[in-house]
């Protein structure tokens, strides 16, 4: 599959301010990944500190907080992960989700999807 990035809006939690950036679209990421002084320049405060396995199957600990973000013409609020300093943004999986989206990797874009239930009648 090949990579590619889509441009979003990521600010505050009470949407006073938001921020352009172009993430990579990396849905082996459980987390979106923002560089940690976007975050901090948006006042997006940090919640606790986890642990993410990295690709190379070293496991570090980072930041993470709630932030909203616009994509899609459409605005959810979503945890972020506190990336290093001038670290490329990363559209994860769990956002993807949260937005209902999906991956065309042929065209290179994202696609609305519907949700999936399993409800029981």
């Amino acid at each position: 599959m090949g990579t590619f990035n889509v441009s979003l809006q990521v600010g505050d939690l009470e949407s006073r301010q938001f921020v352009d950036v172009e993430a990579l679209v990396d849905t082996g990421a459980s987390h979106t990944t923002l560089p940690q002084d976007i975050l901090y320049h948006l006042g997006v405060g940090s919640v606790e500190k986890v642990s993410f396995e990295l690709a190379d199957w070293r496991v570090v600990e980072y930041y993470v907080g709630e932030a909203r973000l616009r994509l899609d013409n459409r605005e959810r609020t979503t945890l972020v992960v506190f990336g290093p300093q001038g670290s490329s943004p990363l559209l994860g999986a769990t956002t993807l989700q949260l937005f209902n989206l999906a991956v065309d990797s042929t065209r290179e874009r994202l696609v609305t999807v519907p949700g999936l239930l399993k409800l029981l009648q």
